[in-house]
Order: C-alpha cells, then structure tokens, then sequence
C-alpha cells in the first residue's frame, strides 16, 4: 500500500468512527466570540477556556466592550489562560482593528485574519471552519501530534504541516479531518503514550507498537 492509497484508507477509518464528528470544542454564540476562545485556547485546554469564556462573555457583551476594555482588568479576566498579558493585549487590538477596518465583522479570508493582532494561521482557519465554513486544515496539537505518528507529515512546524496536508488530504476532508483527529486524540491517540493496544488504527500506524 503506497502512501495515497494509506491516506485514503485512515480516512474511511475515521468516517467510519467518527461520522457525525464535526463540533466545535470551543463555545460562543458570537463570530468574535469563537475568534477570542481560539486565541485564548493557544497552551490552554479548550475546558478552561470554556470556563473562563462563559464569565467572560457576559462581562464584554460586545465587540466594542471588548475594544473599549482596560487592558490590566483584562489581564486579570484571562488570566487562567496562560500567556494573559500577550492574550489580553491582542483582545483588545483585535477588537480595535475589526471595529476600524471591517465596521465589526469578521473577514473570511486568511490574509486578513492573520493581519489581526495575535491571530495565526491556526485561529484563522478555526474561524474559517466554523464560521464561513470554508475548507481549511486546522493544526492544533492532536493534529500535529496524530499526523506524525500515522506519518503524514515529518514536520513538527505547524505551518508546513498545514501546507502539507493540503496537499495531502482531499478538500472535502479538510475540516472533518481535524474533527475527528480531536476526537480520536482524547480518546485513544494520546499524549504522551497512545493507546495503541485499543486502536482500530494499528495496522495503518508505521508508528504502532504492541505493548
């Protein structure tokens, strides 16, 4: 079995595992909002964000609540996050920036999401997912993580993991992809140690070791 032919086979294997797959981790109920949960969720758990959001978007009910913010009260706002003095910052420029340039809404195109403060290819494409519903590879870390293990990519730089699966997967592919790989990584490809012995992916894993 060459690689392309292995692709298209760990792919039936998740469609036939993880169907329906396609939530969001992360919740909201406003397009800024999933764009603020996804820069807070950068080495945090989609949990805690999710603990933190749902005080936090009843504090700052808008986009201009936000953009108007005083940055230490955010700081301390995010704080549990990690990282609270950069996240609370590009919050409040982001924020800025979307009010000034885009009247308040969000652009679907990478160039310009990516133009926004503390927005990498990763946030952007989460936005464009599940907000525009664009094909886009989200890297996050089960997709990093799983995609090396089943030898996608010899990458360990999101980006060109990104550029790689684009290459590699078919586009219809793209946003379940990352669906199910979170699926599939919290509950048995997981870090540190996979669960391999209980893996219906094995005999497609060059990195498969009995235990």
């Amino acid at each position: 079995m060459n690689k392309k032919e292995r692709v298209v086979a760990v792919l039936n294997k998740l469609d036939i595992k993880y169907p329906h797959e396609d939530k969001c981790y992360l919740n909201y109920t406003k397009p800024h909002e999933l764009l603020i949960a996804t820069m807070l969720s950068a080495q945090c758990t989609d949990d805690r964000v999710n603990i933190v959001t749902e005080y936090l978007f009843k504090k700052y009910i808008s986009l201009e609540d936000f953009a108007n913010a005083e940055i230490n009260e955010m700081e301390q706002d995010v704080k549990s996050t990690g990282f609270y003095r950069n996240k609370a910052k590009n919050i409040i420029s982001a924020s800025q920036s979307l009010l000034k340039i885009y009247n308040g809404e969000l652009p679907s195109d990478i160039e310009s999401l990516t133009g926004l403060a503390g927005v990498g290819r990763k946030t952007a494409n989460v936005v464009r997912c599940h907000i525009f519903k664009l094909p886009s590879v989200v890297v996050d870390t089960h997709v990093k993580r799983i995609s090396f293990r089943l030898g996608f990519t010899k990458s360990t730089d999101p980006v060109k993991i990104e550029f790689e699966l684009m290459k590699l997967l078919p586009k219809t592919h793209w946003i379940r992809y990352n669906h199910q790989l979170i699926a599939f990584g919290r509950e048995t490809c997981k870090a540190p140690k996979a669960r391999c012995n209980s893996c219906f992916m094995t005999e497609l894993c060059p990195s498969y070791r009995s235990e």
